[in-house]
């Protein structure tokens, strides 16, 4: 009964954040209220504070990392952690409805053209980042401090970042494809 209870949370909390997107990018941040989220979403205001205490939380929760570090940890262990995030990234939007994609395509949209969005974004993005290099070392039996993961997994999350603020700008991208391109130079080593 439990994990049924644990299905419509997250649901619940995906859905809170799918129509909060849509009604920031149709109305702007600062015009929609919490009220009318919770009316789209068909919950109370408090059910929204519940999952997302703050409004900017509504949009700087990331629902989808949780996934693909699911993912990762999931990948054939003979898989370089290059090849391992890559497929990682794959499966993980492969589980992705059409829906969710844009709610997080729209997240994008929302923090670059948002500053105090933006800036709300900052300790995510650093948290992911860790997360990251915590996931990369323990994979390589290293210690998330040594240089060489710390360094390749920047460069990782460079190139990612990279990816992702094009296809935030540039919505007829093909996200994956775009993710593989810049996987592939990485392992080729960056030349230009």
């Amino acid at each position: 009964m439990s994990g049924l209870r644990e299905l419509k949370k997250a649901r619940t909390k995906v859905a809170i954040q799918e129509h909060a997107v849509r009604l920031f990018r149709a109305q702007g941040f600062a015009a929609t209220t919490v009220e009318q989220v919770a009316e789209a979403a068909e919950v109370s205001p408090s059910t929204v504070f519940r999952y997302f205490p703050t409004k900017e939380d509504l949009v700087t929760t990331d629902l989808v990392d949780p996934v693909i570090f699911a993912a990762f940890e999931e990948q054939p262990a003979e898989l370089s952690v290059i090849q391992a995030w890559r497929g990682a990234l794959h499966g993980a939007f492969a589980k992705l409805t059409a829906a969710e994609v844009d709610t997080e395509r729209g997240r994008g949209v929302l923090a670059l053209s948002v500053p105090e969005l933006w800036a709300a974004s900052l300790g995510n993005v650093t948290q992911g980042l860790e997360t990251m290099i915590e996931l990369s070392a323990r994979r390589v039996g290293r210690e998330p401090s040594d240089p060489a993961v710390r360094h390749t997994v920047g460069a990782l999350f460079g190139v990612l970042l990279v990816a992702a603020f094009d296809w935030v700008k540039n919505p007829e991208l093909d996200i994956l494809e775009r993710i593989d391109a810049a996987l592939e130079r990485l392992e080729t080593g960056l030349a230009l």
